[in-house]
C-alpha cells in the first residue's frame, strides 16, 4: 500500500497570505493595478486595501475593477467599503458605487432602509435606486414612508419613479400627499400622475 506523505508542519499551519495587497492596489503601472484589482475579487481579506485604494483612484479601469471587485467578494464588510463612496465629490464614483451596491443584492438589503433616511438628499436619491433590490411589498412600505417624510422635489422624483414599477394600489394615497405637497412643482406632479395611473393600470390586471 503507498505511503501518503504528510507536508510538514510548519508547513500545515501556515495561514494562507493575502494575495492582494495594499501597495498591489496603489503602486506600480495602470496595468499592474488592474491586475491586482481583479485578483482582489477572490480575496475577501482585501476589502479593507480596496476600499482605501478606490477612492485615491483616477484610472476609470483600475477603478472599475476595484469597485467590481468589491461587489464580487459580496459581504457585510464589502458594503460597508461601497456605502461612504456614495458621499464622494465625484459623480462617477457614485455612480460606480451604486452600481457595485445593486450588485450585493440581498447583502445591501439590511442597509438600505438606513440609507433612504441618511441626512444628505444626494445620498437619500441614490438609496431609492437601491430600494430595487427590496421584494416589492418592503420597497413600496419605504418608499412610501419616504415620500411622506421627503421635502427635496428631487428625491421625491426618484421615489416616484421606483414606485412606478414596484408599487400596488395601497402606494396611491402616499403619491396623492405627494402632489399636494407639492402642486407648485410641475415635473413632479406629472411624475406622480404617470406613476398613478401605471399603478391602476398594473392593479387592475387579473393575477394568474
Amino acid at each position: 500500500m503507498p505511503l501518503i506523505r504528510k507536508p510538514p508542519a510548519n508547513e500545515s499551519a501556515a495561514a494562507p497570505a493575502s494575495p492582494v495587497t495594499a501597495d498591489a492596489l496603489t503602486r506600480g503601472s495602470d496595468d499592474e493595478r488592474w491586475a491586482a484589482a481583479r485578483a482582489a475579487a477572490s480575496d475577501p481579506d482585501a476589502v479593507a486595501a480596496l476600499a482605501v485604494a478606490v477612492g485615491r483612484e483616477h484610472n476609470p479601469r483600475v477603478r472599475e475593477a476595484m469597485l467590481t471587485s468589491l461587489s464580487r467578494i459580496g459581504t457585510a464588510r464589502s458594503v460597508e467599503a461601497l456605502v461612504p463612496l456614495l458621499r464622494s465629490d465625484d459623480s462617477a464614483l457614485r455612480a460606480g458605487a451604486l452600481d457595485a451596491l445593486r450588485a450585493t443584492k440581498a447583502v445591501v438589503r439590511p442597509y438600505v432602509a438606513e440609507l433612504v433616511r441618511d441626512a444628505d438628499s444626494d445620498v437619500r436619491l441614490l438609496a431609492c435606486e437601491l430600494v430595487r433590490t427590496l421584494p416589492s411589498e418592503d420597497a413600496s412600505a419605504l418608499l412610501c414612508a419616504l415620500l411622506d417624510a421627503e421635502r427635496e422635489p428631487n428625491v421625491c422624483a426618484s421615489a416616484i419613479e421606483v414606485l412606478a414599477e414596484v408599487g400596488g394600489s395601497d402606494a396611491l394615497p402616499a403619491l396623492a400627499r405627494c402632489a399636494e405637497r407639492f402642486g407648485d412643482v410641475p415635473f413632479l406632479a406629472f411624475s406622480i400622475r404617470v406613476a398613478a395611473d401605471r399603478i391602476r393600470s398594473q392593479s387592475s390586471v387579473p393575477r394568474g
